[in-house]
């Protein structure tokens, strides 16, 4: 018996090691001590989506070559019964943003996200991403034309690439939040709000009435939301 407790805890012990180093390296781990005994993952998307090249080792960054196996093996395991995800990001990579983002809207679980300070530029696809989104009253989320960054070659097959690009984006985002196409379009090409650059600055409830995000909240909110989404799926 005694035998028996001393594996037990150190089986606790390991699974507890795992998921503090999951944490550490993906700003991941599971939810499982709440009352209705659910089993959340919870994703944090923070600092910079990295793409095909690394940041610098003092840049805060997600690594979508990290979240899009995380996301398959979640998807596969019927255990894990709702994907929470925490933004606070300035945006990144266009590609691994929209990568992530089609991943998370894929996926036949719950969905909730929650921007945490802000959600900028390709983080605004993430944040709508989710089956349901909320935004803390202080979060921001910027809407911005994408930025050309290096030498430009002045062709019209250059510039048409930027446009395909940003389609995808406005695409995505309308087609996932309340708000259309062209109201987005209108938001990233503002030329009033940023003096020397397009685009829009939304703060909390802002985003609400736009129609990007469903609701400002925090946590006990987005959870709260969470567990109803689960169990209406149970009830199906």
């Amino acid at each position: 018996m005694k035998e028996k407790n001393t594996q037990k805890r150190k089986d606790e012990q390991e699974i507890e090691e795992k998921e503090n180093q999951k944490l550490e390296d993906y700003g991941q781990m599971t939810l499982e001590g709440n009352q209705r005994h659910r089993k959340i993952h919870l994703l944090s998307i923070i600092g910079e989506v990295e793409g095909h090249e690394n940041l610098s080792g003092n840049s805060k960054a997600t690594k979508y070559d990290h979240v899009l196996p995380q996301l398959a093996q979640l998807e596969d395991d019927d255990s894990v019964e709702g994907l929470l995800v925490l933004l606070n990001t300035s945006g990144g990579d266009v590609d691994a943003g929209l990568a992530i983002a089609e991943m998370i809207a894929s996926m036949s679980m719950p969905t909730v996200s929650l921007v945490l300070g802000g959600s900028h530029s390709i983080g605004v696809p993430l944040a709508v991403s989710t089956d349901y989104s909320f935004i803390v009253p202080t979060g921001t989320m910027m809407v911005h034309p994408v930025r050309m960054n290096g030498t430009v070659i002045g062709a019209s097959q250059t510039y048409e690439y930027f446009d395909m690009i940003q389609d995808r984006i406005l695409s995505f985002v309308s087609e996932h939040a309340r708000i259309a196409y062209d109201q987005v379009k209108r938001l990233m090409l503002n030329t009033e709000m940023l003096t020397r650059d397009l685009g829009t600055v939304l703060v909390g409830a802002e985003t609400v009435r736009e129609g990007l995000i469903d609701q400002v909240g925090g946590i006990r909110e987005a959870l709260r939301k969470l567990y109803e989404l689960i169990d209406e799926k149970k009830a199906e």
